[in-house]
């Protein structure tokens, strides 16, 4: 199988002793609140102000850059653009950049840079939001806890490691349930509802009051029986977040600096937002890095979760996390561990998957085609605002560069 190579010297540095980076260059813009961004409520120049800057919405726990980071370098020919199909009409890459609101697109074919492109006034130092690609972090970041025996099965129930939710709508739930978003656990995803569960959630993180987000989870009732309904639910990766705090017992970010951040090479620190100060990191969502840092993140998941011959996930966890599952009761399901899986013909051919935020973010990765996609967009509203299918470009440039 052909591999990526992510082979080089990195020296881990101490947090104490980083050097200071230079000034953020959206440091002084003035940006909305969070409450905004879930009520959808942003100017298009708002957003693109907030979403470059979350980092000021709550407190952040770093993740510190690699003292050498992985080159990336152009390939010898350039993707200029691209041309294909979503439905009946026909589309361009500037069609896409332009209807989709993108403000940041980098293509990578055998780690190489075929296409970068930022717009809105960012740059290759911009970090900017992830959303719900956090939760493809946290489920990564459970394999790597697997692989070093600090948990010890996806089969173990989630009260193992998180005894605070013993007597609740938990007790029985397992950590696949969890990252299959099965665990029955009664949910309401809206994220323009102020009375949802994931806007009570918000605003326990707003709250920043320590264990207030697990005390959501916590009183929450069951609708129906573990491992049997899947049902899309953020709450899910706080306990995952739990899960992975209590048994390495190291903050998130720490964990994600030790095992990957790290040794990939990231050029540029990345920060993870808090339910409070100094406290734990919240597991859905908070996530921002540079496109090129995203891009290597999918270089490493590209390459089956090893760096210099060294496995940081389980033998086969990639395929097996980013693979349509099943229920308990047998029932198919077009999702992964915290993945979204492909559902065309040529995805499942590919096994192409992506990690999805709402307001248009995506870590796309098709095995197949030796292709990675990181796509940032600055969409207002949290669902709805993208006028082209996103898969659809990534099918054809995956196709396009085959």
């Amino acid at each position: 199988m052909h591999r990526i190579a992510l082979a080089f010297a990195v020296t881990l540095p101490a947090y104490e002793a980083l050097s200071a980076q230079t000034t953020y260059p959206h440091a002084a813009e003035t940006i909305g609140s969070v409450r905004q961004i879930y009520d959808g409520v942003l100017t298009p120049e708002m957003a693109v102000n907030t979403f470059r800057n979350i980092d000021r919405l709550f407190p952040v726990r770093s993740v510190p850059r690699s003292d050498r980071p992985m080159p990336l370098p152009p390939a010898s020919v350039p993707l200029k653009t691209i041309n294909f199909s979503d439905g009946s009409k026909q589309y361009d890459l500037e069609n896409y950049l332009e209807l989709n609101r993108v403000s940041g697109l980098l293509i990578l074919k055998n780690g190489r840079i075929k296409l970068e492109r930022y717009r809105y006034g960012n740059s290759e130092r911009t970090r900017w939001m992830s959303m719900s690609i956090a939760k493809s972090i946290t489920s990564t970041l459970i394999g790597a806890a697997i692989q070093q025996g600090k948990i010890r099965s996806l089969a173990d129930p989630v009260t193992r490691y998180v005894p605070a939710l013993a007597g609740s709508a938990y007790d029985g739930v397992s950590i696949r349930d969890v990252l299959m978003m099965s665990s029955g656990v009664r949910w309401t995803e809206t994220y323009t509802d102020p009375e949802s569960d994931r806007r009570r959630l918000l605003e326990a993180q707003i709250a920043q009051k320590p264990g207030a987000a697990l005390a959501v989870m916590k009183n929450l009732p069951r609708a129906a029986a573990p491992g049997s309904v899947n049902n899309y639910n953020t709450g899910e990766t706080q306990v995952a977040a739990q899960i992975l705090r209590n048994a390495t017992g190291q903050p998130l970010a720490s964990y994600l600096h030790e095992r990957i951040w790290s040794r990939v090479g990231m050029e540029a620190d990345a920060n993870w937002w808090l339910e409070s100060p100094d406290g734990i990191e919240i597991g859905g969502s908070g996530f921002s890095a540079t496109l090129r840092d995203y891009g290597r993140l999918g270089l490493f998941m590209l390459n089956g979760g090893r760096i210099n011959g060294e496995s940081i996930l389980p033998a086969g966890w990639m395929q097996e996390a980013t693979t349509p599952k099943k229920l308990r009761n047998g029932k198919a399901l077009d999702y992964g561990y915290l993945w979204w899986t492909g559902t065309t013909p040529v995805s499942r051919r590919d096994g192409a998957y992506s990690a999805e935020g709402i307001h248009g973010q995506f870590l796309y990765v098709n095995p197949a085609a030796k292709v990675v996609i990181v796509v940032w967009s600055a969409q207002p509203k949290p669902l709805g605002d993208a006028v082209v299918n996103d898969w659809a470009f990534f099918e054809a440039v995956a196709n396009t560069l085959r």
